[in-house]
């Protein structure tokens, strides 16, 4: 059986995909954040994952 793979936007080169598994009532709060500042659930998991990195000194700030 052949695989497909998924087509790359040029936004999404470089990244890995993953599967996060979250209970239910974080999942609604993390929701209702990202659309409070007008991202998806995704962006805001990716945002919030790159302001921890800065404040812990791991990553530049870009």
């Amino acid at each position: 059986m052949k695989s497909e793979k998924t087509p790359r936007s040029p936004e999404n080169k470089g990244k890995k995909s993953f599967v996060i598994r979250i209970d239910e009532s974080t999942y609604k709060l993390l929701e209702k954040w990202a659309n409070d500042e007008f991202r998806s659930v995704n962006g805001q998991i990716e945002y919030l994952l790159h302001q921890k990195l800065v404040e812990s000194g791991r990553k530049k700030n870009e």
